[in-house]
């Protein structure tokens, strides 16, 4: 498949991650048909240019691509397995990507499902949020056969800028978990460093610049420091995504025999963000969570 050739795609779950992502491949010249719990999400794909469905099976119907990308496992196994779900419909020989972030244990459990069916799948998790969604800059790493990720590639390039095949059946969900614990421990060193800043009377936007160009910089820095220096906390990735993800590393390094003290911690800090009331807002509202331990009042 080449990067010219136009694809029938079936994309399950348009989401904050999952709507752009859609609307990308639309861009790249694919026919994209979408399926989601919720109408509106389905008349901004026909806005965009796509095609919308009424049920899972009316989407897969006669796709060659099935992506699926949907909150966590439940809702995967529901969609992929589940009655009426893409598995019921796909025929032999579809290419099932799913999207989702959830545990290698699910991914690799819907693999031998669907090769029961004749349906080839990858698990292909990504990082960026919502900003990497809608300027298909997304990081995506990629479970399944060599064949499988090389057919799979020019779709990728339409919504990621590095997209890398690390391994069989499983890999991507495994990368993308410790993706997930570099990210929660770097958004909360860095809601640190802002209050120890603004405790201390520095401008914080200088500093923040000035640290972004140095050894302390980073995407997560870039991407996050004006979420915390203006208080607003709209969801591009929220904090119970987050929660879910590091149960799902916590869960996963310790059936590999692998410490976590700081992934440990920081699991606990974006629970406690969570029961704080904290979880529909954007991972970057961990700041709240360290203005509490500072005394300051949180709105």
């Amino acid at each position: 498949m080449s990067a010219a050739t136009p694809r029938r795609i079936a994309f399950i779950g348009l989401g904050i991650m999952g709507s752009p992502m859609a609307a990308n491949l639309v861009r790249a010249g694919h026919t994209v048909t979408g399926y989601n719990l919720q109408q509106d999400a389905i008349d901004k794909l026909v806005a965009a240019g796509g095609r919308g469905a009424d049920s899972i099976a009316s989407a897969v119907a006669g796709a060659e691509v099935v992506i699926t990308m949907v909150p966590a496992d439940p809702q995967v196994e529901q969609a992929v397995l589940g009655e009426g779900g893409v598995l019921e419909h796909a025929a032999p020989g579809t290419l099932l990507i799913d999207m989702s972030s959830i545990t290698p244990q699910t991914s690799l459990k819907v693999a031998a499902a669907a090769r029961e069916k004749g349906v080839r799948t990858l698990d292909a998790p990504v990082s960026g949020g919502e900003a990497g969604a809608v300027e298909a800059v997304l990081s995506i790493m990629v479970g399944g056969a060599a064949d499988d990720f090389a057919e799979a590639e020019p779709l990728f390039a339409a919504l990621g800028t590095t997209v890398v095949h690390v391994g069989p059946a499983g890999s991507g969900q495994t990368v993308k978990a410790a993706n997930q614990l570099i990210v929660a421990v770097n958004i909360q060193v860095l809601a640190e460093a802002v209050v120890f800043l603004e405790n201390a009377g520095v401008d914080l936007k200088a500093a923040l610049d000035v640290l972004a160009g140095g050894l302390a910089g980073s995407t997560v820095l870039n991407r996050k420091k004006a979420n915390m220096i203006g208080r607003e906390f709209a969801p591009g990735f929220r904090i119970d995504l987050h929660h879910k993800d590091m149960g799902i590393v916590t869960s996963a390094a310790r059936a590999v025999d692998a410490p976590l003290p700081l992934g440990s911690l920081a699991a606990q800090l974006v629970a406690s963000a969570r029961a704080n009331g904290d979880g529909s807002l954007d991972h970057s509202a961990l700041l709240r969570g360290v203005e509490r331990l500072a005394g300051r009042e949180v709105n």
